[in-house]
């Protein structure tokens, strides 16, 4: 950073000083600032809360102790030293995924982003909100209505800004956690809210196989690629198996005919689900998807101009809010490096509720001391037959996954700013709402699944709307519009 940038910063902490100093009567009871699952989380306890005791994923690590105040006499030097582990270099390779040998194909990405437009894969639609209006797909009992373009919308950051109020989606049915961002998801080896999945191609199969969401099948999703997609397909894996040993699916018949009572976990399972040539076919189909997410990116943001010596990327309340992120807040203690977050999973104390409009109760979610769990038993996982490389990621899981009762992947946060709502269950509409989470001390600890690791840290009004501030600065330009426009697809 040039000098006279550092000047600025300088310049901007007395300044601050002198603000702070009249409002000391005004400051707020202990507040936490944090974000889980799409809003920042600052200073949580520093206990064991992800796969494995060391840094974050791709040598970035986390942060220090969140169990005391940040530490007293901070130079400037000693901030910028701090906010530069967070910049993101131009032109930063992808992280490689040795599970899938097509990661980086390109013609197993565009196959991914057809793939990834085409309803054709999904069976019937179950809830009956499904009425054909604003925000639905369909009318309930019609078929080929979801594909995954329809809750990571391209043009929207790979968010779902179509359902009602932007919090849970409505696909088959209603879900039971937010669509996450799919921006950025190639730095990610432990996937989804709960860390379900340590595969990317993996992921495919709870999207298909899930009443609420596709309401399909493996069968069937094999059946439509020999239908629509064999010589792509072919082109890329090599010849599809032959699947004459089973009678063609009707969509109609595709999933489930009416909604499971306990829809979050009950599948209606169809034959083929235990070939392995079936699921190879499913499998193939999920690596081309992830070709073609590893593609999406958020991007660099005025925040990496400023660090990189344009003084005037960023505004001084910008400036000052990137100062609390990695000083006084603590921040950086779980949202460190490049893009933000340390991969890890922690309870920050959100209760659930009674979703509006949906019916939906979001309360009870265990998170990662359940999906750490299933993913070391999946067959789908990075040690199965269906991996082409392991790199130990299944190593990284602690074995006492009592302590992650309640716990959630760390978002990243590069691009957060343009979300509907934020936490995993989408119970807050805005970064403001987020902080004011904080200020409370999170929820009643006796409706928080698990240990809550929030403890307090005051922050003053104006230092709260600072942070919001340099937390949308963090805007980055997106995928280019090659990626996210609509391909054609075949007939």
């Amino acid at each position: 950073m040039t000098s006279s940038v550092f000047d600025r910063i300088s310049g901007s902490s007395r300044r601050l000083a002198r603000l702070r100093g009249t409002l000391l009567s005004e400051v707020l009871p202990a507040i936490r600032l944090a974000l889980l699952l799409g809003v920042v989380g600052c200073s949580v306890s520093a206990q064991p809360s992800r796969p494995g005791d060391g840094g974050g994923a791709a040598g970035e690590g986390g942060g220090g102790s969140a169990e005391a105040p940040p530490p007293p006499g901070l130079s400037e030097e000693d901030l910028l030293a701090r906010l530069k582990k967070h910049l993101l270099p131009a032109n930063r390779p992808r992280r490689p995924d040795i599970t899938n040998a097509y990661a980086d194909d390109p013609r197993a990405a565009k196959l991914g982003k057809k793939f990834f437009h085409d309803r054709r894969f999904s069976g019937p639609l179950l809830a009956h909100d499904n009425t054909g209006g604003i925000g639905t797909l369909g009318r309930a009992a019609e078929v080929n209505k979801v594909s995954c373009a329809d809750c990571h919308i391209p043009h929207d950051g790979y968010v779902d800004t179509r359902s009602t109020r932007g919090q849970l989606s409505l696909a088959s049915g209603w879900t039971r956690r937010r669509t996450p961002t799919l921006l950025d998801v190639a730095q990610v080896d432990i996937l989804n809210w709960d860390g379900r999945r340590d595969t990317a191609y993996s992921v495919v199969f709870g999207v298909i196989e899930s009443p609420l969401e596709f309401n399909s099948s493996r069968l069937y999703v094999a059946q439509q690629i020999a239908r629509f997609y064999r010589e792509d397909y072919e082109e890329v894996f090599g010849p599809l198996p032959s699947l004459h040993q089973y009678d063609p699916l009707d969509a109609a018949r595709a999933g489930c005919e009416i909604m499971p009572l306990d829809a979050t976990n009950e599948q209606c399972l169809h034959p083929g689900v235990d070939d392995a040539e079936v699921t190879r076919v499913v499998v193939n189909f999920g690596k081309a998807i992830s070709a073609h997410m590893r593609q999406l990116e958020c991007g660099r943001s005025r925040f990496d101009d400023w660090l990189e010596g344009d003084e005037d990327a960023l505004s001084p309340e910008e400036v000052a809010g990137a100062k609390l992120f990695v000083g006084k807040a603590e921040c950086a203690t779980c949202h460190v490096g490049p893009y933000f977050s340390d991969h890890k999973f922690h309870n920050v104390g959100v209760p659930g509720s009674l979703s509006p409009f949906t019916g939906i109760d979001t309360r009870g979610d265990r998170g990662a001391a359940l999906g750490l769990q299933l993913v070391q038993e999946d067959w789908l996982n990075s040690r199965g037959p269906f991996s082409d490389g392991d790199d130990n990621r299944l190593d990284q899981i602690p074995g006492d996954l009592e302590k992650l009762e309640g716990a959630f992947r760390t978002p990243m946060l590069r691009c957060a700013g343009r979300r509907p709502s934020y936490f995993h269950n989408g119970d807050f509409r805005s970064l403001i709402d987020v902080v004011e989470h904080f200020i409370r001390g999170g929820g009643d600890q006796k409706d928080v699944v698990g240990k809550s690791e929030l403890k307090p840290l005051p922050l003053s009004p104006t230092e709260r709307d600072e942070l919001v501030a340099f937390l949308k600065a963090l805007e980055g330009p997106g995928p280019d519009l090659e990626i996210i426009s609509t391909p054609e697809l075949p007939p």
